[in-house]
Order: C-alpha cells, then sequence, then structure tokens
C-alpha cells in the first residue's frame, strides 16, 4: 500500500531536515513508540505498542536512515517484529522544498507491508491503520517542529492565585 502527501510546515527547511534526525522528536512523533535509541548513522532501535483491530502487539525493529540528499529528501526504512502478531515494515521517502515565507513543504510517500496474523485482518483494516500511523506521525512531527502559533502565545495560563501568565513568563518562571 502506498500513501502519499503533502504538508507545509512553518519552519525553515534547515530546521525541519535536522528534526528528522532527532531521536527525541522521532520517539515522540511515533505513535505507541515506547523506547528509541541510536542514531541517524547507525539507525535506530525502536519498540513500539500498537493494536491493529483485533490484535494488540508489542513491535521491536529497527528504522534506518537511506538515500540521503543533505537538506532535501531522505529515506525512512523500518521493520519489526511483533512475535505472534506478525511483522511489519515499510518505508516513508521524505522530500523537502522551501514554501512561502520561510516555511518548508514537507513531501512524503509512504510503503507499508505487513504478515502473519496482521495480513489476515483484511487490506481495509490494515490500508486504514497504517493511513492513521502515517497521518499521525507527521502531524506530530508538524506540531514538534513549528513555532508557537501567535493564538497559542496570545493564550494565558492560570497560575495558582487566579492570574494570568503569558507564554513568555510561563517560559522562564518555570
Amino acid at each position: 500500500m502506498e500513501l502519499t502527501e503533502d504538508r507545509i510546515i512553518a519552519a525553515p527547511r534547515a530546521t525541519v531536515w535536522a528534526a528528522l534526525f532527532d531521536p527525541e522528536v522521532l520517539k515522540a512523533c511515533v505513535p505507541g513508540c515506547q523506547e528509541l535509541a541510536g542514531s541517524a548513522e547507525d539507525g535506530f532501535e525502536a519498540v513500539v505498542v500498537q493494536k491493529v483491530g483485533p490484535v494488540k502487539a508489542t513491535f521491536k525493529g529497527t528504522v534506518t536512515m537511506a538515500d540521503l540528499v543533505e537538506g532535501e529528501s531522505c529515506t525512512l526504512v523500518g521493520e519489526g517484529k511483533g512475535g505472534a502478531a506478525g511483522f511489519a515494515k515499510g518505508e516513508a521517502r521524505v522530500a523537502l522544498e522551501d514554501a512561502d515565507g520561510g516555511a518548508t513543504k514537507l513531501s512524503y510517500v509512504v510503503d507499508a507491508k505487513v504478515g502473519g496474523k496482521l495480513a489476515q485482518l483484511g487490506s481495509r483494516i490494515v490500508d486504514g491503520f497504517a493511513r492513521r500511523m502515517a497521518q499521525d506521525f507527521f502531524t506530530r512531527f508538524q506540531e514538534k517542529v513549528e513555532p508557537p502559533k501567535l493564538e497559542d502565545i496570545a493564550s494565558e495560563a492560570d497560575t495558582s492565585d487566579g492570574e494570568k501568565q503569558g507564554w513568555f513568563k510561563r517560559t522562564f518562571n518555570s
């Protein structure tokens, strides 16, 4: 199954590129990720817990980076084994280009395959799951990389004494 999408991320291309290789960003973006260790150069080892239809499994696997074109494109290749549930493997080809206003256009093509009990669930369930995983990952990635929006900055948080406190004070009084 292949999924394709474009997103405009309100951050410079260099920032988006760096985030693609940051283990903390990746761990926060992968739905169900329990552990992520390693580096972009050597590859990452991950533990991800997911439920696909009636099958819940803990996948242990690897993610490596391939086809690197500095600042422009790369391919994230992943493979995980979920014991009796089966396996999942796939890749996400990611391309970056400049967009208006200093933003970055991130385009991706995800190709995913499953086997074992997961494959027996039927393509509609598996395809829907894969689509949701890809969209969740790139939505979380966008939220992590983009700076706070003006409306988020303008909204104020309550303090213990009932006074409002702006984002600047919240940031530096923590």
